[in-house]
């Protein structure tokens, strides 16, 4: 019984190595490029993000989050008193700023990929992942979410920009599963992306 207690320990340290050195050559092969994940609010971005941050060994950075910083309020709040336009101008800005400090993973609004210039830049300084999810799991995970302005249009926004996360490099499917399984997914992915063959993989 020890020794089959030792194997198992065993396997599990050569496992956690094995997966520690494909995360590095992920890293590597960023070089000063971001990952960056788009999708609906309710996609599982932050979570995900986070859980995939600390699997690679990089920062994770939540553009909404950098956005209240900047404007010293709420998004809520920024949709209230300036209005939408204003609010995307200014995410705008940020996630320019933002994708300067890679390698990170960095989680974008819902709607940030319908700005163009958003969209060039993700594309020149980053490998974009979509977690995509249904509207039934979008809808449940985000029903209760009042601080989410746009959050009762969901089934009016989802199919308007859709096309546009289309355009990702990588897409993962985000379901009821837990976010480890939706992290070895995308970390199996991007190696693909990123060109680290199989037989490169430990």
């Amino acid at each position: 019984m020890a020794s089959q207690v030792e194997s198992l320990v065993t396997d599990i340290a050569v496992q956690k190595a094995a997966q520690g050195v494909l995360e590095a050559q992920i890293v590597a092969a960023l070089g000063t490029r971001s990952i960056v994940l788009v999708g609906m609010m309710g996609a599982g971005k932050s979570s995900v993000g986070r859980r995939l941050s600390a699997r690679l060994g990089v920062p994770f950075v939540d553009a909404d989050t950098e956005i209240e910083a900047a404007a010293g309020m709420t998004i809520a709040d920024i949709f209230a008193r300036h209005g939408e336009p204003e609010f995307r101008k200014g995410e705008a800005k940020v996630i320019a700023r933002l994708l300067d400090g890679g390698p990170q993973v960095l989680a974008t609004g819902g709607g940030a990929v319908m700005d163009a210039t958003t969209r060039a830049l993700i594309g020149a300084k980053s490998v974009s992942v979509w977690l995509k999810a249904d509207l039934d799991v979008l809808l449940r995970r985000t029903k209760r979410r009042a601080e989410r302005p746009l959050a009762s249009k969901i089934e009016t926004l989802l199919p308007q920009r859709e096309p546009f996360y289309a355009a990702a490099d990588i897409t993962v499917q985000s379901r009821e599963e837990p976010h480890e399984a939706i992290v070895d997914e995308a970390i199996g992915a991007l190696a693909a992306k990123l060109g680290i063959s199989p037989e490169q993989r430990p």
